[in-house]
């Protein structure tokens, strides 16, 4: 999953979905540097990555690829997947994209002196462009794959892996929402699971 997914399986808790947007920013133990709610989202957030990974729709999706790209295609998995949500979001959500997007943008500011440089860049940019509201677009998603590929440590044209998700567009439809719910399932449990086990002060 992708940054709109992981913000918004995080649920309605400010801290859960900053959290869930830091997880992809914050490295090794957390140690309290942060408040409990955002190390509560990150954890949820590694939790999340983990389950994704031994997902069927997930394998069903890496095997539509030939080495070399599918080495990558998990990324391209997250974005593709970041794009379904977003275009078909009133399937899973009430509260409109676009107003879910500028809620968030105005939480993650609240938080600012707790984000590292990569998330206040984010924090910068974001409600700018709508960066997170592109997603609900196709036609973004080019030039969104072929950014983060220029950033990887071997640059990878990650846009030339859209032919093959478009080979196969109908079936990966039906996978992310065979995979979206149990998504939410799984992380509504594992924040309760972590807040159930936090000792009392």
């Amino acid at each position: 999953m992708n940054y709109l997914a992981h913000i918004a399986l995080a649920g309605s808790n400010p801290g859960h979905r900053v959290g869930g947007l830091l997880g992809d920013f914050v490295r090794g133990p957390l140690s309290g540097e942060l408040s409990f709610a955002i190390e509560t989202g990150i954890t949820a957030h590694r939790k999340l990555d983990a389950f994704v990974d031994r997902q069927p729709e997930i394998q069903l999706f890496l095997q539509r690829f030939e080495k070399p790209m599918r080495r990558y295609a998990g990324i391209v998995a997250d974005v593709v997947y970041d794009h379904l949500l977003a275009h078909e979001w009133t399937q899973y959500y009430q509260q409109p994209l676009q107003d879910f997007c500028q809620e968030f943008y105005q939480q993650l500011a609240e938080y600012n002196d707790q984000l590292p440089a990569r998330a206040q860049y984010f924090l910068e940019h974001a409600p700018r462009v709508g960066w997170l509201e592109s997603y609900s677009n196709a036609d973004n998603l080019p030039l969104i794959l072929q950014r983060i590929g220029s950033r990887l440590s071997r640059p990878v044209a990650l846009q030339d892996a859209l032919p093959i998700v478009a080979q196969h567009q109908t079936a990966i439809n039906r996978e992310f929402h065979q995979l979206y719910p149990r998504l939410q399932v799984f992380v509504r449990a594992t924040l309760q699971e972590i807040e159930l086990n936090y000792p009392a002060s």
